[in-house]
């Protein structure tokens, strides 16, 4: 036996011993049910932990994304009026590092748990091509959508001071104004086609990042440092595309913080500026970008079973079940001449 197999083999000796003590009989207790009972489900909230483990993780890792994101953009705004601070906070490049880091730290947070979609985009596009189960789609998004409000809940509470100052009096909301500090709002020279195509584009080459990195046949990097290739995307997506609409590129990271706003004194404005742009810019273009990037790299270059686009032929079934037939016919011969 290896060293790692002794190690393996010592906590189930040693429950196995508890087991033993305690229990009326000496009957032999198997690895699952130790396994189950000392470690999985050692007490009744544990039990209950484990059915909301993954919307939890998902919720908690849009949220600190919201922190992190909706963060810097306050202090770096907000610390550009004297009132606020003595001196500049950062600038653009800070916004998009920080956003950067936002993403990075959220799927650091949640990705072993959940798969760290963090963005309901994302999200359908799994389950569109990638085979992720639909019954997990609504709760995946409203957990995302909720931890976006938070999370923008407690940057509000902790920049509100600040946003009084700015904004010129105690209570005092303009749209987009500050409401910007938390969604996304698109530049007044700027189309309504233009600002779609915009968010559009942005999450495209999101999901196509993303399916690329999680690609196993291609240059995927180890599982630990996949948010650092997350990091990298968003900074570029910021740095390159980031000026026209804030780059959404996430429904949740949108209408969360907007949510938020509406309830804070913004007013339904957040919802009517631009004939309902909040629906068709940042909400519906990143569902129809992901989903567009999906398809581009499952079609042109993803080689893999989980993808719809490979699923078999009805050739390649009937060739799969000749195949498995004669295997078994084979297995059978050598069985009888044994």
């Amino acid at each position: 036996m290896s060293q790692s197999d002794k190690s393996e083999g010592k906590p189930i000796q040693e429950f196995r011993e508890i087991a033993i003590q305690e229990g009326s009989s000496t009957r032999t207790v198997d690895h699952d049910e130790l396994t189950e009972h000392y470690t999985l489900r050692p007490n009744r909230w544990a039990k209950w932990r484990w059915y909301i483990r993954e919307p939890a993780a998902e919720f908690l890792g849009t949220m600190i994304v919201i922190l992190f994101g909706d963060g810097v953009v306050c202090q770096v705004v907000l610390g550009g009026n004297p009132g606020v601070a003595a001196s500049a906070k950062g600038e653009y490049l800070s916004i998009s590092f920080g956003w950067g880091v936002a993403v990075a730290l959220g799927v650091w947070v949640s990705g072993g748990i959940s798969g760290g979609h963090l963005n309901p985009a994302v999200t359908l596009s799994f389950a569109v091509f990638r085979r992720f189960p639909w019954r997990k789609v609504p709760i995946y998004m409203f957990a995302q959508l909720m931890g976006a409000l938070v999370g923008a809940a407690i940057v509000y509470a902790n920049y509100f001071h600040a946003i009084d100052i700015f904004e010129g009096g105690r209570g005092i909301r303009t749209v987009p104004g500050t409401a910007s500090l938390f969604s996304t709002y698109a530049a007044s020279y700027l189309t309504n086609v233009s600002a779609f195509f915009d968010e559009f584009l942005g999450t495209a080459l999101l999901m196509i990042v993303i399916l690329a990195v999680t690609d196993k046949t291609n240059l995927a990097p180890n599982p630990g440092t996949l948010p650092i290739a997350l990091m990298i995307t968003i900074l570029g997506i910021g740095m390159s595309f980031g000026m026209q609409t804030g780059y959404a590129i996430n429904p949740a990271r949108d209408l969360g913080p907007r949510l938020l706003t509406a309830m804070v004194g913004y007013g339904t404005e957040v919802f009517s500026f631009r004939n309902q742009y909040w629906l068709w810019c940042p909400v519906i273009a990143p569902f129809l970008g992901a989903l567009f990037g999906s398809l581009v790299y499952d079609t042109f270059l993803f080689i893999g079973g989980d993808s719809i686009i490979n699923s078999p032929n009805a050739e390649a079934r009937a060739h799969h079940e000749r195949a498995a037939r004669a295997t078994r016919g084979n297995f059978a011969q050598a069985t009888e001449d044994v």
